[in-house]
């Protein structure tokens, strides 16, 4: 197996932001993660494909993704021969910048929250990044440094509040630590990551919380946005794409390991929720892979 390119970016301390706008006729750089925050804008990209954690997209005209610290990410041809150059926009800063007192005061409660989003890599869609281009333009274009700076945050102010956008990465692949605020949703996540290779039962979890059944489930997915078993499923489908991209091990032994009670059922899952099979996935994700 090959491993991932772990970027060393040109931020320096002393910098609040990197910035590059460039225009190239293909995506050459192969998977890869840094300790720094991104934000990632690419034009005339229709066909292509991104790779951020687990997720796997055919992109439109626009892609625009802001993806947290330490999370696998590409972007490759898949096949098309661009019409032109592509136009790519990348922003990235320290992960510090994102974690200080700053963020913490009320009026920035929603940058907060985009960062907390993000940690898994976040994608936004079309009609939004139609709206926004004006103001990447505008970052883009020669002024001080301050004025950037100002410039950025309020893209990301508005990244904040729009509804249109939609997670990548599964948590489980990622890695990323729980954000819950409720300790009783929290306790079951701790539990079920703990667990997922056993067998998890409805009534062990609703008595961790003291709950019946019926109430946790109902609890459960209005917290979360999930069912239960939906989320247990994520999870292991996670713990088992990150055994297929890390290890040599086989698809049946995959199963068994992350939880799965039979490979028919595995691969009827995993074809579910990510459109291929887990063979199908770790070639295309191997693919982007290079030797260091």
């Amino acid at each position: 197996m090959t491993k991932i390119i772990t970027e060393i970016t040109p931020l320096s301390e002393h910098d609040c932001f990197y910035l590059v706008d460039r225009y190239k006729p293909c995506f050459d750089y192969p998977i890869h993660k840094h300790g720094e925050i991104e934000i990632n804008f690419v034009s005339n990209c229709k066909g292509c494909q991104r790779i951020v954690g687990d997720s796997i997209e055919t992109l439109d005209y626009y892609d625009l993704v802001m993806i947290g610290p330490n999370v696998e990410h590409t972007w490759e041809q898949n096949g098309i021969t661009q019409q032109g150059d592509l136009r790519e926009i990348t922003i990235q800063w320290a992960r510090t910048s994102a974690e200080g007192e700053f963020l913490n005061k009320n009026q920035l409660t929603s940058l907060r929250d985009l960062f907390i989003r993000a940690q898994n890599g976040i994608a936004f869609g079309q009609e939004f990044i139609k709206s926004l281009l004006p103001k990447l333009d505008e970052l883009v274009s020669p002024q001080p440094g301050f004025m950037r700076f100002l410039k950025l945050l309020e893209i990301m102010y508005l990244m904040s509040l729009t509804d249109d956008w939609h997670p990548l990465s599964t948590t489980a692949f990622a890695n990323v630590a729980d954000t819950s605020n409720s300790r009783r949703i929290k306790k079951i996540k701790d539990y079920i990551n703990k667990n997922y290779a056993e067998t998890i039962r409805l009534e062990e979890l609703a008595a961790l919380v003291n709950m019946t059944p019926s109430s946790f489930s109902r609890f459960f997915k209005s917290r979360t946005g999930s069912t239960l078993s939906d989320y247990i499923i994520d999870i292991r489908i996670g713990h088992a794409i990150r055994s297929l991209v890390d290890t040599t091990m086989t698809s049946s032994e995959i199963c068994y390991q992350c939880g799965f009670n039979n490979i028919s059922n595995f691969n009827r899952l995993f074809r579910k929720k990510k459109g291929c099979s887990p063979m199908e996935f770790r070639e295309n994700y191997i693919k982007t892979k290079v030797i260091i």
